[in-house]
């Protein structure tokens, strides 16, 4: 799978989990993907918040992992 679908592919997942997300005053941005490493900024709540590097882990790096082919990892840009 190329670069390109995976970027595709993942966007479709952050817009699932965008919601939730929204919910709570914050949200996230598709930087990039190199290698199979999906590059996010979180915006607004999420940010700043304690809890980001756990929303980022356990919740929208868990989905990505599951659910696309090709991804290896999410980290935090800012």
């Amino acid at each position: 799978m190329s670069e390109q679908d995976i970027k595709v592919e993942v966007q479709e997942v952050l817009d699932k989990l965008r919601p939730f997300l929204l919910r709570d005053g914050g949200d996230c941005e598709l930087v990039d993907v190199e290698d199979g490493i999906v590059k996010l900024r979180l915006l607004g709540a999420c940010g700043s918040c304690p809890s980001s590097t756990i929303t980022l882990k356990a919740g929208i790096e868990r989905a990505l992992l599951e659910e696309v082919p090709g991804v290896v990892e999410v980290e935090q840009v800012f």
